[in-house]
C-alpha cells in the first residue's frame, strides 16, 4: 500500500470536533459536515484531501490515516493544525 485517499474534516477546538461526531451519529454525513465546518480548503470537496503516501503529512494524521479500513473514521486526531475527524476512502 504506497498511497491512500482520505477526507477529513479539520476544526480548531477539540469540542468541535465531539460535536460533529454526534451529529454523524444522529445521520449527518461526513461530506456535508465537512463542507459545513471544515476549516480546511478540502471542506469543498468533502474534505476529500486525494491520494497522499507516507511522509507526506504531519505524523499524528498519517499516523491515524494508515490505521484506517476504507469506509472506516478515526477517533479524534490532534495535529498542530487543530482536531481532525479522518476518513478512509481508498
Amino acid at each position: 500500500m504506497s498511497k491512500i485517499r482520505c477526507a477529513h474534516i479539520l476544526v480548531d477546538q477539540e469540542f468541535e470536533a465531539k460535536d460533529l461526531l454526534k451529529k454523524m451519529q444522529e445521520g449527518k454525513s461526513f461530506e456535508e459536515l465537512a463542507k459545513d465546518y471544515s476549516n480546511c480548503p478540502s471542506g469543498q470537496q468533502g474534505g476529500d484531501l486525494g491520494e497522499f503516501g507516507k511522509g507526506m503529512m504531519v505524523a499524528p494524521f498519517e499516523k491515524a490515516a494508515f490505521s484506517l479500513e476504507v469506509g472506516e473514521m478515526s477517533p479524534i486526531v490532534r495535529t498542530q493544525f487543530g482536531y481532525h475527524l479522518i476518513k478512509r476512502l481508498a
